[in-house]
């Protein structure tokens, strides 16, 4: 039995000094007040708050490419990926796996092999620090999408499958000068980017409508999340609604927030979007969202320490600490299925993060993930 005492207790409603006892796995009580009981951990006043759940990060790939010509072996990077995870809070995480090649990411198809692979041979062994999960990232109009999905779609870890178009024109990238920009600097030739946005938007045409349906007939019945991804417009939520599709990822717009909200959709922002003071890519700034209240969400996306930091900026932004807290825990729980986690609760997971503010920064001193110390 391990008791945590003396810590601001971050629970659903509200910030309480309070005691949190763990057995085995589990949270079996909290308690107002300090423990007097022998050995307790008296954690100094610093808040407790349940572990963070990250329900879309590509770190992975990060760790598997740290540089533009090294790729790093792949169970060294799902180690250091984890170990990155872990320190930043994060005792729950969907790794983002892209599924369809458009011609410009061609490792991504073999992160997402070895990945799957390296989850496999690792998860159970109590090597890991968190509890990772797969998120499968489909992009529709890629002509390889569903040959790549079909022999994971049943897989044992899957939570979460999101429907993605990353075609120039669409989405993320309706602003085609941006576009041919954001390939100039990844060393193109300008002749090149042109022949390829004609082709990617004559494949679409072809592939896109067909792969969509494909993938929401596999996907109908099976429990695992459904996601849509970078929305702009509310025609775009209609449809992804009236498809049975319940959470938008990365809304790239005001107004696909707010219809996806209007229709009891779940919204997801980027935590980076937050801590940077807008989108690297120059849609719709998450702290906008935030105050018109038309996020659920946040996700880590591609830095694990934004999520901690971005949920104490919320309150800057008119919500209290306990929302802010849940944008990270709770309500990404739900959205992934995970019932038994992301609150301080009497028989739920003993996953907890211990955080101390200094100057105004979160800082993670210690986590525990299923009653056992990680960090």
């Amino acid at each position: 039995m391990t008791i945590l005492t003396n810590a601001r207790l971050v629970l659903a409603d509200e910030v309480v000094e309070g005691t949190v006892v763990l057995d085995g796995t589990a949270i079996v009580e909290v308690q107002p007040g300090r423990s007097g009981a022998a050995g307790a951990a008296d954690l100094g006043g610093d808040l407790l708050m349940p572990g963070i759940v990250d329900v879309h990060t590509d770190n992975l790939e990060r760790q598997v490419q740290p540089r533009s010509n090294a790729r790093w072996p792949s169970r060294s990077a799902m180690l250091a990926h984890d170990a990155q995870c872990a320190v930043c809070g994060v005792t729950t995480v969907l790794d983002a796996l892209c599924l369809g090649d458009l011609g410009f990411d061609k490792d991504r198809i073999k992160t997402f092999h070895d990945g799957v692979r390296d989850l496999d041979a690792l998860d159970g062994t109590g090597v890991l620090k968190s509890e990772h999960f797969l998120h499968l990232r489909c992009e529709m109009p890629a002509s390889d999408v569903m040959d790549l999905f079909e022999p994971v779609a049943d897989h044992r870890l899957v939570r979460m499958v999101s429907l993605m178009d990353h075609s120039p024109g669409v989405g993320q990238y309706a602003d085609l000068d941006r576009y041919r920009a954001m390939r100039r600097r990844e060393g193109i030739a300008a002749e090149t980017i042109e022949r390829r946005i004609g082709e990617l938007q004559a494949q679409r045409a072809r592939m896109r409508d067909v792969n969509r349906r494909r993938l929401l007939e596999r996907v109908a019945g099976s429990g695992v999340a459904l996601a849509s991804h970078d929305d702009r417009t509310e025609a775009e939520i209609e449809e992804n609604y009236r498809d049975g599709i319940r959470i938008s990822e990365f809304p790239v717009a005001m107004e696909a927030a707010k219809a996806a909200r209007a229709r009891g959709m779940a919204v997801i922002a980027g935590a980076p979007n937050i801590v940077r003071g807008g989108s690297h890519s120059g849609n719709v700034s998450a702290a906008a969202l935030v105050r018109e209240r038309a996020v659920d969400g946040l996700a880590s996306d591609y830095v694990p320490a934004s999520l901690l930091e971005a949920a104490f900026a919320c309150v800057a932004m008119g919500i209290t600490l306990p929302e802010g807290v849940a944008m990270v825990t709770a309500n990404p729980a739900g959205m992934a299925g995970l019932r038994d986690r992301g609150r301080i609760a009497a028989g739920l997971r003993a996953d907890l993060v211990r955080v101390r503010e200094h100057e105004g920064v979160p800082v993670v001193r210690q986590v525990w993930r299923a009653g056992e110390r990680v960090i």
